[in-house]
């Protein structure tokens, strides 16, 4: 039986919870560029019942039901940390970092989080808001999927942007993840400011 991706919704409403939101990140893995994170609250009007998670989607899928999120979201909170503080405090207090603020950026505040991953999140997050950390949220449930899809779209754009400033990187095409061209133009060219400097593949070229 297919799992209903609104279950984990569901059962927070049941508990007495009336502001849902739906958190995770983009950005992990690539050796160049910010974590970005998103946090949705959707209406339960929001149209689509089987939304994939945002990386068994094309670009151009992911950019056609962005506006479907947007116009079905009672809010929607971006986090961005860069690659300065991700080689400060490591990725992963970065993404949990990134989170929290785009929790910050929700208004209203809401009851509940859902969040992708294991880890529950602190820093700009009110103790009064319950936490639910779900391993495989993004396909799991439809909050996280549809923050999944604004995170990855929002770096992705930004990853854009950064090609312009250093075309020479390629980051239009990877968005700073370790593919061969990558790695081959960071042996060529060195560094750039957007590259983290603590990864494995960066800190052999400065």
């Amino acid at each position: 039986m297919e799992h209903d991706l609104w279950t984990f919704e569901k059962k927070a409403i049941e508990n007495g919870c009336e502001r849902i939101a739906g958190i995770d990140e983009a950005g992990r893995g690539p050796l160049a560029g910010p974590v970005v994170s998103a946090a949705v609250v959707l209406s339960f009007s929001f149209p689509i019942w089987d939304l994939p998670d945002s990386k068994r989607l094309t670009s151009r899928q992911r950019l056609k039901i962005l506006p479907v999120i947007y116009q079905h979201a009672f809010s929607i909170g971006i986090g961005i940390v860069d690659p300065v503080e991700i080689d400060r405090i490591n990725i992963l207090n970065a993404s949990l970092l990134s989170m929290a603020i785009s929790v910050k950026n929700l208004h209203p505040q809401p009851d509940i989080l859902l969040i992708d991953g294991l880890h529950r999140i602190s820093g700009f997050v009110s103790s009064d808001i319950l936490q639910q950390p779900i391993p495989k949220g993004d396909i799991l449930s439809v909050s996280i999927a549809a923050a999944s899809i604004i995170a990855k779209v929002t770096r992705d754009r930004l990853m854009e942007r950064y090609h312009q400033d250093y075309p020479e990187f390629g980051f239009c095409r990877h968005k700073g993840y370790p593919t061969r061209a990558h790695r081959e133009a960071i042996k060529t060219f060195g560094c750039c400011p957007i590259h983290r400097r603590s990864f494995k593949g960066v800190k052999e070229y400065l």
